[in-house]
């Protein structure tokens, strides 16, 4: 099966939560890496989701180091809205 990763940043203004990571997480820019599989078949090429990972400063005393944890992309989504609406 043909897999691709697709990675983009994201810039969040606010402190802010996500599932999947068990602290609360300082405004900046994360990476965000999206695992994506070709559905076989097909006359046209189309990919699934199959993983969402974001990449978060270590915990302290670690802020030196990067850890990558698997997140839900809606749950990313809430978080972003929630972080966007924040502003108004």
């Amino acid at each position: 099966m043909t897999t691709r990763s697709r990675r983009e940043t994201v810039v969040f203004r606010h402190s802010f939560r996500i599932k999947g990571v068990d602290r609360m997480l300082p405004a900046g820019s994360y990476e965000v890496v999206t695992d994506e599989e070709m559905i076989e078949g097909l006359s046209f090429a189309s990919y699934r989701r199959v993983a969402t990972m974001i990449m978060v400063p270590g915990a302290p005393p670690h802020r030196s180091s990067m850890e990558m944890f698997s997140i839900g992309s809606v749950d990313l989504a809430d978080a972003q809205r929630i972080d966007a609406s924040a502003l108004l």
